[in-house]
């Protein structure tokens, strides 16, 4: 399974550099230019580039995506994959599987979040190469030693993260339940696909990782360096995608900077002091 796994993360490099790199780069001399949705709602589309069918105002954060993944996450899985097959240690398998945990939210996001376009296949591909990489990764993880690690602050960590996703997401739900009609920004889209991943599947992982840790099961380590990865990859997407969305000139309020932005950096960080922890107390269970 070893060798299916690192082919798996192979492809999913190859494609995901096809993916960001048009992303990013890919230009049609288009322009802005605006329409009325199905909702009344007056929607300036981007107009250019591979994002052309896709809003001003989400355009730039997929394009801040690609950013981060082109130049953070795929080194990241490069670096991954050397380690694990140079070392095949439990801390190289984890750390392989939460970065491919992180490629599995990425192509998620954009094979459900993104207007369609002719990356279609590339984001298809993605999607299933990451998920069943996730499902080897997890499979192949063996912790048959005793992992002493401090759980009050990781605990602490996961409350307030499963806690702070509602708090980002759901006000914009809220008001739109209240003045029954859609979310403000839904622009051209069916659905806003973070919310759904975010509240739906990450907040609710946060408290189950707390219960897995708290009965040593070795599920609830694999989840926790799953979250803590993911964490530190989401608080710099987002802040990367927040400067592309400047530079597009999207005017962004101050409490969406304050509740979003400012949120999930801080998490961000709390997730890179404890996974390093995480790792220190792996590798000195290994080594003891």
């Amino acid at each position: 399974m070893k060798r299916t796994l690192y082919i798996i993360s192979v492809l999913i490099a190859v494609l995901s550099v096809i993916a960001t790199s048009f992303g990013l780069f890919y230009s049609d001399g288009g322009e802005a230019y605006t329409f009325i949705n199905q909702y009344g709602d007056s929607v300036t589309i981007f107009g250019n580039g591979l994002y052309k069918h896709d809003s001003l105002f989400m355009a730039p954060i997929f394009k801040g995506t690609d950013c981060a993944i082109l130049f953070i996450g795929v080194p990241a899985l490069i670096i991954a994959l050397l380690l694990d097959y140079r070392r095949n240690s439990t801390s190289t398998e984890l750390f392989l599987t939460a970065i491919l945990a992180l490629f599995a939210y990425y192509s998620t996001s954009i094979a459900f979040g993104v207007t369609y376009n002719f990356l279609h296949l590339i984001y298809i591909g993605l999607f299933g190469l990451s998920f069943f990489g996730l499902i080897i990764g997890i499979s192949q993880i063996q912790i048959n030693t005793k992992i002493t690690l401090s759980r009050k602050g990781i605990n602490t960590f996961l409350i307030i993260s499963g806690i702070a996703l509602f708090v980002a997401w759901l006000p914009d739900i809220l008001v739109s339940l209240a003045n029954g009609r859609s979310l403000a920004l839904i622009e051209v889209y069916t659905t806003e696909i973070t919310y759904v991943l975010d509240m739906g599947l990450i907040s609710p992982l946060c408290f189950v990782c707390i219960y897995l840790l708290n009965k040593e099961k070795r599920m609830g380590y694999i989840l926790l360096a799953i979250m803590l990865t993911v964490g530190i990859f989401v608080g710099l997407m987002v802040i990367i995608q927040t400067l592309f969305q400047i530079h597009f000139g999207v005017a962004l309020p101050i409490e969406a900077l304050i509740t979003k932005v400012a949120i999930f950096t801080v998490l961000a960080i709390a997730a890179l002091y404890f996974e390093v922890k995480l790792f220190k107390a792996i590798k000195q269970s290994a080594n003891p």
